[in-house]
């Protein structure tokens, strides 16, 4: 049953660890009113690099044109560039990182996206998932639409350019109306920026402030290093029009409960950001005090996996009186290249990125912890090269419930079929990935390190579909293939 993270074809890739976690949504970034825009945005996307490693994109308005430079890659190594920076002027603008969650990793899904409407200049740069967006874009085919991409975020664009409404930004309220699923949306206009939430909130949006300059970005931390201070989170449902009269904000939705992703707690914003007035690094301590409070165990040290478990390894340890160590040391060197494997390499891999600390751990009974267990394969990896460096025993603790369902709300995770809890109890687990203990904190015990008393079955204040299967939506793409598939069935 052990699936090699190892193998890509005939290739090898050099951090095998990467291929089984949840993959970040994607980070936005936009900025009005400030002398080289285009730079500051370029800096915030370092700041949510964290967000999307595949490919980043800026677009830029200097009053009469719009500029843009979309490129593969990190934002190091495109947006560091004198020459691509000085061309794009303006006093606003707009950035996107990506992970693909929908569409091919090609530079026509780069973002932001950019169309020249009949009122204007139009971008847009998207974090989340629209779980419509399949059956809109047939209908949108079907009239007449001619799309550019396969990423979901271009039916926005199709929407707005088709819609009937007077204005652009009448155009751009008919035209969510329309979407369902997970959006934080940043949009360029000649007029200025526009900032939107889904009604459920599912993405983090954010506001900050720099003198008479505005913010809007994903994380706080891209405030942080950009030098603006932080204003407000832009609220679920809520639409920001900044421009040169000011700022207005508009509610056009019927309300919903909000329901914000829970797992960007657990893994995906910055340790350093804060996100409902919670600091996700102490909410992480919380989380593994938590789960020492749950699941106790007798050991020796408390070990993370780095960089992702090491917030919820010390409040394990301080819960527990259990020292922490750094059991495994990381390689923050290890780049997204391929290296052709032969015989004497081939299982050599997986320390490139990660090593057993071995005079520290062996011979010492280990409580491992991480931050989830997606298809289980690099757990399996990770305990077996602690084993190897002569750990004793090796107790698995992991800082999210089972993860039992699919995301569809911009988290690229495996098909269900592919997650070890959705098709193993606890001590098949275990068994699997070679463990003498497991466990996970339950989905109380998350929501309390949240400082919540816990999951109310029916009114959950957060999106933790991916643990219980509750979704807040409709999952209309999803409905239709299910649909399409019977009836093919049923004709067999």
């Amino acid at each position: 049953m052990n699936e090699s993270p190892f193998e890509d074809g005939d290739r090898l890739l050099l951090h095998p660890f990467d291929d089984d976690r949840f993959h970040e949504e994607c980070g936005v970034v936009g900025v009005f009113g400030l002398d080289q825009a285009a730079a500051a945005v370029a800096l915030g996307l370092h700041a949510l690099q964290h967000r999307g490693q595949e490919a980043a994109g800026i677009v830029s308005f200097d009053g009469e044109e719009f500029h843009a430079h979309r490129a593969m890659g990190h934002v190091a190594g495109n947006f560091d560039r004198p020459e691509v920076m000085a061309a794009l002027t303006g006093r606003m603008a707009i950035g996107h990182n990506r992970y693909a969650t929908t569409g091919a990793s090609a530079m026509r899904n780069v973002q932001p996206l950019f169309a020249e409407l009949s009122s204007g200049g139009f971008a847009v740069a998207h974090n989340g998932n629209l779980t419509n967006a399949m059956a809109l874009r047939r209908r949108l085919i079907s009239r007449g639409a001619i799309f550019q991409s396969t990423s979901d975020t271009e039916v926005i664009i199709h929407l707005v350019a088709t819609s009937t409404q007077p204005t652009l930004l009448d155009r751009f309220i008919d035209a969510l109306k329309d979407l369902e699923g997970a959006y934080s949306f940043v949009c360029l206009t000649p007029e200025g920026l526009i900032a939107c939430r889904d009604p459920y909130g599912f993405r983090p949006l954010v506001l900050g402030r720099l003198g008479d300059s505005w913010i809007a970005t994903s994380e706080t931390v891209a405030l942080d290093v950009i030098g603006a201070s932080f204003v407000r989170e832009v609220e679920p449902g809520e639409l920001v029009v900044i421009g040169s009269n000011g700022v207005s904000t508009l509610m056009p939705f019927r309300p919903e409960r909000p329901r914000p992703c829970i797992f960007e707690q657990v893994y995906f914003s910055r340790p350093d950001s804060i996100s409902q007035g919670l600091s996700i690094y102490e909410v992480r301590k919380r989380i593994g005090a938590e789960l020492a409070s749950e699941a106790p165990v007798d050991a020796d040290m408390v070990v993370p996996v780095p960089d992702s478990g090491t917030p919820a390894a010390i409040g394990f340890a301080q819960q527990s009186g259990i020292p922490f160590e750094l059991g495994i040391i990381r390689s923050h060197y290890v780049g997204r290249t391929f290296i052709q494997p032969g015989d004497n390499i081939r299982h050599l891999g997986v320390k490139l990125k990660h090593n057993a600390n071995r005079p520290l751990i062996a011979g010492k009974r280990l409580v491992l912890i991480d931050d989830s267990v997606v298809r289980g394969t690099t757990s399996v990896k990770i305990v077996h090269m602690l084993r190897e460096a002569g750990a004793s025993e090796v107790h698995l603790r992991v800082a999210s419930p089972p993860t039992t369902h699919s995301c569809f709300y911009g988290v690229d995770t495996p098909v269900r079929s592919k997650l070890l809890a959705a098709n193993m109890d606890e001590a098949h687990m275990r068994d699997f990935i070679g463990v003498d203990s497991l466990a996970f904190i339950s989905i109380d015990g998350l929501y309390r390190a949240l400082g919540e008393p816990g999951r109310a079955a029916r009114s959950p204040t957060r999106c933790d579909a991916c643990f219980t299967g509750d979704y807040p939506t409709r999952l209309t793409d999803q409905e239709e293939s299910a649909a399409d598939l019977y009836t093919l069935i049923a004709a067999q």
